[in-house]
């Protein structure tokens, strides 16, 4: 039986305090085996209802060139708070020495980006949390983690934010 090694953590959040715990456990892990860990968060796009809603209204140059110069706002505002985040978890765990390869923030369905990171990225395993949600909240975990966590070919560790 081959142990398994971790060398590249693709850690997912969406900024909540659920992701914010689940990132102690990637710190951990990139710690204990010298890892290098990539974040990634993704902003939804729009559904194409409400895209084709917009261009009707306006026109699809112009949607296009006000969508391409927000996305490029919004894509620069969230590495900048994504930074600051690991900056600020890092003070936090300073025992923990661990390496942030890269900081990536995508727009279109999160399951899919994920998946698309994760097949692109020579990862070893994915550091997710998960919410649940409505009266099932301790039987299920988010839509985003189990569908992740159904799909994935690499090992996902789903983390559930404790119980205050």
């Amino acid at each position: 039986m081959k142990i398994p090694e971790f060398t590249k953590v693709l850690y997912t959040t969406d900024l909540s305090a659920n992701a914010r715990h689940a990132f102690g456990y990637a710190v951990g892990l990139a710690n204990r085996y010298n890892a290098g860990i990539t974040v990634l968060h993704v902003l939804e796009d729009l559904s194409p209802s409400a895209d084709s809603l917009v261009i009707n209204m306006i026109g699809e140059k112009k949607w296009n060139e006000i969508r391409h110069k927000n996305e490029k706002e919004v894509l620069e505002s969230m590495k900048t708070r994504l930074r600051s985040f690991c900056d600020e978890v890092s003070t936090e765990f300073p025992a923990c020495q661990f390496i942030t390869d890269d900081i990536l923030v995508r727009i279109g369905n999160p399951v899919e980006e994920i998946l698309t990171e994760v097949g692109a990225g020579g990862y070893d395993l994915v550091v997710m949390g998960a919410h649940g949600r409505g009266v099932l909240t301790d039987a299920l975990m988010g839509s985003t983690s189990r569908r992740v966590l159904r799909r994935c070919k690499i090992p996902v560790l789903v983390i559930r934010l404790p119980e205050e």
